[in-house]
């Protein structure tokens, strides 16, 4: 596996803007900052366990029910957990996608088989995925908008990789943690399917919508009771700390925050790939808060040296140098990262 780096290393960076992690344009929200204040009152206090009052609260934002939410330190917690109770002996990742499933997956020893995405097809994922499925397989994952490429995965091909899971016995996870920055995430979600399917299991995260990466807060939606149950039988106790149980309650009360973050998103979004574009960069069809492009194999270090972050994507199985991505910021962080661009072309 390629070394593992993230985005967002703005310690080793100070003084630069970071488009290296995709976060909420609008920064994080005073209501959160707020009641992760009033939460030290209870720092001398072992967390909530069970997050009783968080899922209770997800559950009514997502429109599923409390028992099918399963609460973690982050969704790469959620991740791990997920493989840690699954514990597959074989499994089939697209590449390129995030790096920490198979990260996770090679955590519990399973073998970890890659579904190249292909570049002239611009990495999407299409229906000769489904030949890929065998009863070999424990599990699959699959992220939706693709990280690092921004590419969705068309509804109807996610059914039909769903009922086939079914048929094989295997689990299909997806992410869609990006989900909350597409015009019509509704077309997307698999939510729907909760019920019908219990090889389903859904990723979402508190991180990128609300911009509280630091907080480290995801969950997982799923129907299965049994699975669920395994999962948190693997978890360490207390596993979401109570400034994080505190802050999540308030951040999902932020609606208004998260329907001005989208339209931002989308204004900005555009603004970039037609700037990116006009530059002269290969730009691929994001949908997410980020663009996917291609560039110099030195432009993450002449950028770098401008106090500019970007994301240098050729650690992702299946991209090599030249490959980056960028996040969608606040118009004037966006300008700058295109006037630096433009410095060096």
């Amino acid at each position: 596996m390629e070394k593992h780096i993230h985005g967002g290393d703005v310690y080793h960076h100070q003084g630069c803007i970071d488009f290296s992690a995709n976060c909420n344009p609008l920064g994080t929200p005073e209501g959160i900052k707020k009641a992760i204040i009033k939460s030290l009152e209870h720092i001398n206090d072992y967390p909530q366990v069970g997050c009783t009052p968080l899922k209770e609260a997800i559950a009514e934002y997502e429109n599923t029910k409390p028992e099918q939410v399963i609460c973690g330190n982050g969704a790469a917690e959620v991740i791990f957990s997920l493989c840690r109770a699954v514990k597959p002996g074989k499994a089939l990742v697209p590449a390129p996608t995030f790096a920490e499933y198979q990260q996770a997956l090679y955590s519990v020893d399973c073998q970890v088989d890659f579904y190249s995405l292909d570049e002239k097809k611009q990495f999407v994922l299409d229906e000769d995925f489904i030949q890929s499925l065998t009863a070999e397989l424990d599990i699959i994952f699959l992220c939706n908008p693709n990280n690092p490429t921004g590419l969705l995965v068309e509804k109807p091909l996610l059914k039909k990789i769903l009922r086939r899971c079914q048929e094989l016995g295997i689990i299909m996870a997806v992410d869609e943690c990006f989900l909350d920055f597409v015009p019509s995430p509704e077309k997307y979600t698999l939510k729907e399917y909760l019920e019908s399917y219990d090889n389903l299991f859904l990723l979402k995260a508190f991180t990128k919508r609300y911009a509280m990466a630091g907080v480290r807060l995801g969950y997982g939606l799923c129907g299965n009771q049994k699975l669920l149950e395994k999962m948190e039988s693997v978890c360490q106790p207390w596993n979401v700390s109570s400034m994080a149980q505190a802050a999540g309650l308030a951040a999902l009360q932020e609606t208004e925050y998260v329907e001005k973050g989208r339209q931002m998103t989308f204004r900005e979004l555009d603004y970039l790939k037609k700037e990116l574009t006009a530059l002269g960069y290969p730009v691929y069809p994001s949908q997410a808060n980020y663009v996917f492009f291609t560039g110099p194999v030195d432009l993450y270090e002449k950028l770098e040296q401008k106090k500019i972050l970007i994301r240098d994507c050729s650690n992702y199985t299946g991209l090599s140098k030249g490959y980056y991505r960028v996040a969608v910021k606040n118009h004037e962080e966006n300008r700058q990262l295109i006037k630096a661009l433009k410095e060096l072309s």
